[in-house]
């Protein structure tokens, strides 16, 4: 079976997903690869599940239940134990996209000046201790 251009599982390549298992447990991680028993991986996966108080215990009625966070980094998440699956954020910009970005802005109204080494600023015609001016020649 192969997996076609237009899928949808293609187009959430580098997405952060929230995918909730089978036992309750709700995972969120950047998609890195799926295959068709929709079998995925997740990098700077985390894992977050309710903790039930005991019936025992004596816990207020209104109190909510807890919930613990694990983080887990890089999963292969098996593609039957996933019940739902949606969107929690877009790829992270890439630098290609920085740099069209930038390439887009309009210029500003300031002056570009190259930055020193070190040297102090000197006017024109006058050279700071230790440079011969007889070859140094002003465009």
């Amino acid at each position: 079976m192969s997996i076609s251009k237009n899928s949808k599982m293609l187009n959430l390549i580098n997405y952060r997903l929230r995918i909730t298992l089978a036992d309750s447990r709700v995972l969120t991680g950047q998609m890195l690869a799926f295959d068709k028993h929709m079998n995925l991986v997740l990098a700077d996966c985390e894992e977050f599940r309710k903790i039930k108080p005991k019936s025992g215990s004596k816990v207020p009625q209104g109190q909510p239940e807890q919930e613990e966070k694990r983080t887990l980094g890089l999963v292969i998440l098996r593609g039957e134990t996933i019940i739902s699956l949606s969107v929690e954020g877009p790829p992270p910009p890439s630098a290609d996209d920085s740099k069209t970005k930038l390439a887009q802005l309009p210029g500003g109204t300031g002056i570009g000046r190259p930055a020193g080494r070190g040297l102090p600023v000197a006017p024109p015609g006058v050279a700071p201790a230790g440079i011969n001016l007889s070859i140094l020649t002003y465009v």
